[in-house]
């Protein structure tokens, strides 16, 4: 009887322990990035943001330490050709610039959506305005401020990103599924290293390079879905601000790219500066220095103050 009661004693205390860690320290041990995080960082994981069970419909809020009232939200949106990784993968090499993101007071909101390979474009930005729209829908429960959104992405993910920054005042019909609120707005707009005219690509006539995967065809063999899925189509003079940031020595997305974008934000009195990190490649620590984040944290303050 007595070593009975000491197991229902032992299991009671393993069960509490169980369900209490967690909550006491917002860490999910299935979150692969949430060390980078300040201590105290509180994780909601894994929110279905459309309703249903796919497995690229998921999204993880970090939220501040103690985080009361509304919160200034930054979304990101990872890389990957449009086609690999997931909403930790950009986190792991950023982890000093994410981790002042949420330092400072904000809120982070890392998507996943569907590949090329499973759906083509605009499923990919159908699925990024989607998870805002859960997002803006459910600001109260999570602490988020609906009026202050920023949105920044890596690589494909930057292109979704300034895609999303870019269209969202033109309410675009095909970019968001059936019954999707449009009601959210951006503040600002971080792009890292982001394609902005696809049939730039050296890959424009090659059907299986990922810009034509992400189209369903060749850029130059339908110029019309290419200019459809670049965000430069969409500049106008009521986007919101930019911060671009590329590779000196980008060997996947040329840096003409960016200077392109921020071109044509220049005609359209669009604010926004390019940064050019000097011999840094595609993707990688060098953009988590001192100067970039800098960078990145002061244009954040100062556009979602």
């Amino acid at each position: 009887m007595l070593n009975r009661i000491r197991m229902n004693q032992s299991f009671t205390l393993l069960l509490l322990f169980v369900l209490l860690t967690p909550a006491i320290h917002g860490f999910s041990q299935t979150n692969p990035v949430i060390d980078a995080f300040p201590r105290g960082t509180i994780l909601h994981a894994n929110l279905r943001y459309n309703n249903d069970s796919l497995p690229k419909h998921l999204l993880d809020i970090y939220l501040p330490a103690g985080a009361k009232g509304k919160v200034p939200l930054v979304i990101l949106v990872h890389g990957g050709g449009w086609l690999s990784n997931d909403k930790y993968a950009d986190i792991g090499y950023m982890k000093k610039t994410v981790a002042e993101i949420v330092g400072n007071g904000f809120a982070l909101a890392s998507i996943d959506y569907r590949f090329s390979t499973q759906a083509v474009f605009p499923a990919q930005i159908q699925d990024c305005n989607r998870a805002v729209a859960f997002l803006f829908d459910n600001a109260e429960k999570y602490h988020l401020d609906k009026d202050r959104i920023a949105v920044m992405g890596f690589s494909a993910g930057g292109h979704l990103a300034a895609l999303m920054g870019l269209s969202k005042n033109e309410n675009i019909e095909t970019f968001f599924m059936p019954r999707t609120n449009r009601s959210f707005s951006f503040k600002a707009v971080v792009d890292f290293y982001g394609p902005a005219e696809l049939i730039l690509f050296p890959g424009n006539n090659d059907p299986k390079s990922p810009e034509s995967l992400l189209i369903g065809a060749a850029p130059l063999v339908r110029p019309d879905l290419a200019k459809a899925a670049s965000p430069v189509t969409y500049v106008d003079r009521n986007d919101p601000p930019f911060l671009i940031i590329h590779g000196e020595k980008d060997d996947l997305v040329s840096i003409k790219q960016s200077q392109l974008l921020s071109s044509w934000l220049n005609l359209a009195g669009v604010p926004n500066e390019l940064v050019i990190v000097r011999d840094a490649p595609h993707f990688g620590v060098m953009f988590d220095s001192n100067e970039v984040r800098n960078k990145v944290i002061s244009f954040l303050k100062r556009e979602l103050k």
